[in-house]
């Protein structure tokens, strides 16, 4: 393993994740300025120094160094994109920010059809856990050798994997985002199905007596602190495996705090009710089980 020095000081210009996050910076500083000091800047502080930052860092610092070389420090790397970054740039609440930013008309009406199924088809929690399965299951197939040494590869999976992680994660986060009602204990269970899946891929890199992504040590002068293939691909099963398991926590915990609010939500809708209503309601709902047993018969 790399010595603390070597890690904090290794460092390599990637001029597509420079890119992308000028773009976003670019995009959330006219926000901020639209809103003329009614944003909080503790948001626009955590947009830019924890989730920008943490995207250049991931990119340009060691891990992007060294991804291509290294099969641990690309598997990090993919994680720290998909689960960390996006949960950072999200704390910022872009969203919010780009609701409040444009004003109403047909522009900000077409926007939000357009954005409409997309974020409801990535909030479903049945959509996260089989994406990363899928995503880090080609870590055990020649495809992970392919996309690491392949330089345009890399870069597309740099710029396009925090994306996809924004997808995943700002219907939960960002205050506007609903959950139906009928699915949220449904989601809740998945999630924790969800724990056991993302670890399935890094156990088989763990366990693996074979190197499963058909490359070899990539040529070249290396420190002699480099790992051999086999060592190398255990190495990125327990980080992928930590990684994975440790960021689903705060996802549970937002989880959990939404359907706290929903409950919360609708016993303050139920506690409005006059004794009539209640009456009313319960009498539907009877009427409704003894419609749907009777159908069943």
């Amino acid at each position: 393993m790399p010595g603390f020095g070597e890690f904090l000081s290794s460092a390599t210009l990637d001029p597509w994740a420079l890119g992308t996050a000028l773009v976003l910076a670019v995009l959330y500083g006219w926000g901020v300025l639209r809103q003329r000091g009614n944003w909080p800047w503790s948001r626009t502080a955590m947009f830019f120094v924890l989730g920008l930052g943490s995207y250049l860092w991931v990119s340009c610092g060691f891990l992007g160094s060294y991804s291509g070389a290294l099969r641990w420090a690309f598997a990090i790397k993919l994680a720290l994109l998909l689960f960390v970054v996006p949960l950072l740039l999200a704390l910022g609440k872009p969203l919010s920010l780009l609701r409040a930013s444009i004003p109403a008309g047909g522009f900000r009406d077409g926007l939000a059809r357009i954005g409409r199924r997309p974020l409801a088809f990535f909030a479903n929690a049945f959509v996260a856990p089989l994406l990363a399965l899928l995503l880090f299951s080609a870590m055990l197939t020649p495809m992970a050798g392919v996309a690491r040494l392949n330089w345009p590869l890399d870069e597309a999976l740099t710029v396009a994997i925090p994306l996809l992680g924004l997808l995943l994660v700002l219907p939960i986060t960002e205050a506007g985002a609903r959950a139906v009602n009928a699915l949220i204990v449904l989601e809740l269970l998945f999630a924790f199905i969800e724990l056991l899946l993302d670890a399935v891929p890094g156990v088989f890199l763990r366990l693996s007596g074979s190197v499963l992504d058909g490359a070899g040590t990539v040529a070249g002068a290396h420190p002699g602190w480099f790992p051999n293939p086999l060592r190398d691909q255990q190495l990125a099963g327990d980080w992928l495996w930590f990684i994975a398991e440790a960021a689903d926590l705060p996802l549970l915990i937002l989880m959990f705090m939404r359907f706290s609010k929903m409950d919360k939500r609708e016993r303050a809708d139920l506690d409005e009710l006059s004794d009539e209503e209640m009456e009313a309601l319960s009498a539907e709902h009877l009427r409704r089980f003894d419609g749907s047993r009777q159908a069943g018969r």
